[in-house]
């Protein structure tokens, strides 16, 4: 074969790789591509009743299970967590401290930035319920390379720092915990119904949520109630429903296991009728 025959046939060759690889990394992007974020939060009683787990006095109060993109896993396997990147963040706050002076001028809450150690908040509001290891962090490093990953397609999130740290305060500022309280709804043994649920919710953050319950076992009467996600706009994570005319929601949601194995028994999208909301059974009476 000729020199120029030769060059031609290996710029050929190079073109049609050129190609295979332009269409493998867009088959990539199209596979991580999301709409919206997921601010998903667990009743620690309920995640103990269905890992039927030795869970060791798990919080009375609902928790941070993550933040996902609702249609994307896994995105960079290359980028592992590092625990030291989430040890000291500066994040935004509202000073309650303030409230009343600046309230009285008309203002609002004051708001500023501080720097603070992450790890006794992340303990506080983002535990591993099912696991006793003394740091925890092994639930976080699931989440970050599961979900984080993927939320970093976003600048607000494209760090460990942020996609932590921008957690945390969507969990202070939907203050779910306090929702359900000021709306009567608590943990009881007295059955409530997913309307009273969906409907308050509704009411007070102003979209349509995704409950998740999970369901009787034989000898229970009613499912039980263990997650409530809220959904976010992608870019500047404000409310939005999590289901839209004619969209059906995932009917199953797996809960993260030490092997990364989904339990049988798994979360499901709420049946309207009765719920169980289970006080922690250290005050249960």
């Amino acid at each position: 074969m000729c020199p120029a025959a030769l060059r031609g046939a290996l710029l050929g060759c190079l073109y049609l790789a050129l190609l295979c690889l332009g269409g493998a990394d867009k088959r990539l992007r199209d596979n991580h591509e999301w709409k919206k974020l997921i601010m998903v939060q667990h009743w620690p009683e309920t995640v103990c009743e269905k890992i039927q787990n030795d869970c060791r006095d798990p919080p009375d109060y609902w928790t941070i299970h993550g933040l996902w993109p609702d249609k994307s896993e896994g995105c960079n396997r290359s980028w592992p967590f590092n625990l030291e990147e989430i040890k000291v963040l500066t994040f935004n706050y509202i000073s309650t401290a303030e409230w009343g002076r600046a309230d009285r001028c008309g203002r609002g809450w004051v708001r500023g930035q501080r720097r603070q150690d992450l790890l006794p908040e992340m303990r506080a509001y983002w535990p591993d319920v099912i696991h006793s290891f003394p740091n925890r962090s092994r639930f976080w490093k699931h989440e970050w390379e599961k979900h984080g990953t993927c939320a970093a397609q976003v600048d607000a999130l494209n760090s460990q720092k942020k996609y932590f740290g921008r957690s945390l305060e969507l969990y202070r500022e939907l203050d779910l915990n306090s929702v359900l309280l000021k709306l009567g709804i608590k943990p009881s043994i007295n059955y409530y119904q997913v309307a009273d649920f969906k409907d308050a919710l509704a009411r007070v953050y102003g979209v349509i949520p995704k409950i998740q319950c999970l369901p009787p076992s034989q000898d229970e009467e009613v499912q039980t109630i263990g997650q409530i996600e809220l959904c976010l706009t992608k870019q500047d994570q404000q409310l939005q429903n999590c289901t839209e005319p004619g969209e059906q929601p995932s009917p199953k949601q797996e809960v993260w296991l030490a092997n990364g194995a989904a339990e049988s028994r798994g979360l499901r999208v709420c049946e309207d009728g009765p719920v169980f909301y289970p006080p922690p059974k250290k005050t249960k009476h």
